[in-house]
């Protein structure tokens, strides 16, 4: 009698379901469109002003990340999404992402070459993260110059898939004194001193290297003695994401080192297989980091699977001999305003006038220690296909006013905008017009911009991979990360009108036809 009674009631419910499905469809087929302005008003300067003196208040102990004030931060964020009824993508009341982060410390290394054993410090550096293992091998890969650039390539032929290859500093060059990789003579990425260093270990990477040997005798030194000091102190390094693919081992090298490995290094520029035996014992001293990007997500109603991202980083500086870095702009004003979009979202959904497109609010934590938490959503574990991300809109300090421009005080920094969609472009300047009216600049969209804003926040780790992004900011100012960056500094006004900017972006992106066309898509990342 239980079975069939439970038989009954599910077919009862579905039938139910489907009456009701079909009669909100037909509602929604028959209701006139939403007029976007009712839910903008929602986002105001006194709700932004409540929550930002409390996010940005010297309890939350400038919200550095892996700290007591940053767990602060994620709770007070979760806590505000449960109260206004919206839910993780994730499951439950749980909407911490974790991101899996450690303090570098140098590792304690042995290496033996054909039987003779090299010193940390003095022969070598790892640099960069390493895990506990050992290598053992019988041969390595000397690549020249260790470039894969399009029109040179020391690795054309050669198969170095899970080996150690061997590489020297410097960068061919023609008979007239230019570079073979440009044609030019102004100095390259593949030789410009630290520059070359992530380009090279990046080229053996893309070549599935189980480890790069570089020789650098001209920062090798200054190299050794820094990294010998802070090892020698104790204390742990930079903040870095691990990542899910096996890590590249990075291992700066002195010129002994690298004639025993190849004794003709400084001569030879040719790449070749060479019979060396390699021993290398590794125990990695870093120390795990606890920490976590926090999501909440509104279900788009016609096209769930397509999905528009809202972006703030979480975290600031902490506390550095005694004072708070509140990180009142940078970036409470976009986490507060996030908040409030998220809020004017979720009253249009209750409404009946929910978005078409899925809306995921990502606040993401490390962003001071190097974009880590964007980057572990991008790189390690997206929880939507990248695929499935029509964009990115990303807030990082928009509640003050940069002292150096000139002009109107009502007004914005874009960038980003045109860089892979002219529509996106083309939208969000039909936005603001329609909507908002605040003066759109683009100062630091330019491609010569020395500040290279473009890569240096959140909205880099999507657009490197094609999704269309704008990034919304209100440039520097003399509080930029000191501990005067306070809740008493901000233009509250000015935050109103910039946070509704986005809504109303966002509104049009989540609400449109068709999907963003990415007309400018890029096929290699800086």
């Amino acid at each position: 009698m239980k079975t069939t009674f439970k038989i009954l009631a599910a077919t009862l419910l579905l039938v139910s379901c489907g009456s009701s499905n079909q009669n909100t469809k037909k509602q929604a087929e028959n209701k006139p469109p939403a007029d976007p302005t009712e839910y903008g008003n929602t986002i105001t300067s006194d709700e932004l002003k409540e929550m930002l003196y409390t996010y940005a208040s010297d309890e939350f102990e400038g919200r550095e990340t892996g700290e007591p004030g940053q767990k602060k931060a994620v709770n007070y964020l979760k806590e505000q999404y449960m109260k206004m009824g919206i839910p993780s993508p994730l499951s439950g009341d749980d909407y911490f992402q974790e991101v899996p982060l450690q303090k570098q410390k140098s590792p304690e290394a042995m290496l033996k070459v054909k039987g003779t054993s090299f010193e940390q410090f003095t022969d070598f550096l790892i640099l960069g993260s390493s895990e506990t293992e050992t290598i053992d091998m019988s041969n390595i890969v000397y690549v020249g110059y260790g470039i894969d650039a399009e029109n040179y390539s020391n690795y054309s032929g050669l198969d170095v898939k899970g080996k150690i290859v061997l590489a020297k500093s410097g960068e061919p060059k023609n008979a007239d004194g230019t570079y073979v990789t440009t044609g030019t003579s102004e100095e390259t990425k593949w030789s410009s001193g630290r520059g070359s260093l992530s380009s090279k270990r990046d080229a053996a990477k893309d070549n599935g290297a189980k480890a790069l040997f570089y020789l650098e005798p001209a920062l090798f030194e200054r190299y050794a003695n820094y990294f010998r000091a802070v090892a020698e102190s104790g204390q742990a390094g930079r903040i870095s994401l691990k990542s899910n693919d096996p890590s590249t081992l990075f291992m700066m090298i002195n010129e002994d080192l690298a004639k025993a490995l190849f004794a003709n290094i400084n001569d030879d520029d040719q790449p070749k297989n060479i019979a060396s035996s390699v021993t290398l014992d590794i125990k990695s001293q870093s120390e795990q980091v606890e920490s976590e990007n926090v999501v909440a997500f509104i279900r788009g109603t016609e096209k769930p699977d397509e999905i528009l991202v809202i972006s703030a980083h979480l975290d600031h500086e902490g506390v550095k001999d005694g004072k708070v870095y509140n990180g009142a702009d940078d970036d409470g004003s976009g986490t507060v305003a996030i908040l409030e979009i998220a809020e004017a979202f979720k009253t249009a959904a209750d409404n009946g006038d929910g978005p078409k497109r899925s809306i995921l609010f990502l606040h993401v934590t490390g962003e001071e220690k190097g974009l880590l938490g964007s980057r572990h959503y991008s790189d390690n574990d997206p929880i939507f296909p990248l695929k499935n991300t029509v964009a990115d809109l990303n807030i990082d300090m928009i509640g003050r006013t940069d002292p150096k421009r000139t002009g109107d005080r009502n007004y914005i920094y874009l960038i980003g905008s045109d860089k892979l969609s002219t529509e996106l472009h083309n939208l969000s300047e039909e936005v603001n017009t329609k909507y908002t009216n605040i003066e759109l600049d683009y100062t630091y969209n330019d491609e010569n911009d020395p500040n290279r804003f473009y890569y240096r926040s959140d909205h880099y780790n999507f657009a490197k991979n094609n999704i269309p992004v704008i990034f919304y900011f209100n440039g520097t100012h003399d509080d930029y990360h000191q501990p005067t960056d306070t809740p008493d500094k901000i233009e509250y006004d000015l935050l109103e009108n910039r946070t509704r900017l986005v809504f109303y972006t966002a509104w049009e992106v989540a609400n449109r036809d068709a999907r963003l066309i990415v007309d400018k898509a890029e096929t290699e990342s800086e």
